[in-house]
């Protein structure tokens, strides 16, 4: 996969040129706090396919092991890593300039989905963190 993205003002591009992993929604309360949205789409690629091509990004370590990377000028959350030794990084699907290449396979932290959000889709609905934890559907 090839494809190109950055945030609303423009300050911060990346690149990508890597395998795809996998994409999903996430409904954890840690997602929904650091965007106010009640879900984030993520896409996941080795972390040696990801390049930041213009600006310097933000970080906040939002748990002992993760840190989110955001555009400093507008905020645009753009990856999500582990902070020792990251293998893969997890990009925001809208963050993407063509947004539509890649959609969304599953949903994560189902647990945590606001009460008030109604989705259609039948995609898998995992109650924890993926296919290892507890399935809804």
């Amino acid at each position: 996969m090839k494809a190109e993205g950055g945030c609303l003002c423009g300050l911060v591009r990346y690149s990508i040129e890597a395998d795809l992993i996998d994409a999903g929604f996430c409904h954890c309360t840690l997602c929904q706090r650091s965007s106010g949205a009640p879900v984030l789409a993520w896409l996941t690629i080795p972390l040696s396919g990801f390049m930041y091509t213009k600006g310097d990004v933000g970080r906040y370590a939002s748990s002992a092991d993760h840190e989110r990377e955001f555009c400093p000028g507008c905020g645009t959350q753009i990856a999500f890593r582990a902070t020792l030794d990251p293998k893969t990084i997890d990009i925001t699907l809208c963050s993407l300039d063509d947004n539509t290449r890649v959609a969304p396979r599953y949903h994560i932290w189902w647990q945590s989905k606001v009460a008030w959000l109604q989705t259609d889709d039948d995609l898998p609905r995992y109650m924890d963190a993926g296919p290892d934890s507890n399935h809804e559907n």
